[in-house]
């Protein structure tokens, strides 16, 4: 590994932060095929359908890491994975799991089904969480998490196994897409390695 050290003013330049952590890397894109992921039998899969923010696409891929989740599928029509702001929100989670990118909706819910996992769609109107069973949540299944603003299409949710929306207590109008994703995330992880 070659290391350049570089003044205060040159490491502005290159990169796009107010203030720079003092380092930075130049590294080749790390994305995988959707193929060779599902091809491993994986239990437990992300699919960011349209998310265009990258904190929350980060954020979403840095719960998934910690949930032991097998991968994350980000969609044609979400933000680049390698944008700047997802890259800083994983926190390091990019480099653990493998990720593929400008992921057909669609295929990637049906390929999902052809290698045996249930596919789940987190829509605030679908099922309580809380009412689906255990059993239901330790098999293998893909979650599918919609654009923020205007959710899914409906050639997606026609598609899907099964709409899963998470309660609202309070009086919050509704819950922030990543926030959504990782209690998901976590509740399927509960169930498969009870």
């Amino acid at each position: 590994m070659r290391v350049e050290l570089v003044s205060e003013q040159v490491l502005k330049a290159m990169t796009d932060t107010t203030t720079p952590q003092g380092v930075v890397v130049v590294c080749n894109q790390i994305d995988v095929a959707m193929a060779d992921v599902l091809a491993t039998k994986p239990k437990l899969i992300a699919l960011l359908a349209n998310v265009r923010d990258p904190g929350n696409a980060g954020t979403i891929l840095r719960a998934a890491d910690a949930a032991g989740a097998d991968a994350v599928f980000f969609s044609k029509g979400s933000v680049d994975l390698y944008n700047n702001k997802v890259v800083r929100s994983t926190t390091g989670s990019i480099l653990h799991l493998p990720i593929v990118v400008d992921a057909d909706i669609l295929e990637a819910i049906a390929e999902a089904k052809s290698a045996g996992m249930q596919v789940f769609a987190a829509n605030g109107g679908g099922d309580h969480l809380p009412t689906i069973d255990r059993s239901e949540l330790a098999k293998p299944t893909l979650w599918v998490f919609g654009n923020e603003a205007w959710g899914f299409e409906d050639s997606t949710l026609a598609r899907v196994d099964r709409q899963v929306g998470l309660p609202i207590y309070g009086s919050a109008e509704s819950l922030n897409v990543a926030t959504a994703a990782s209690v998901c995330l976590y509740e399927s992880a509960f169930a498969q390695n009870a």
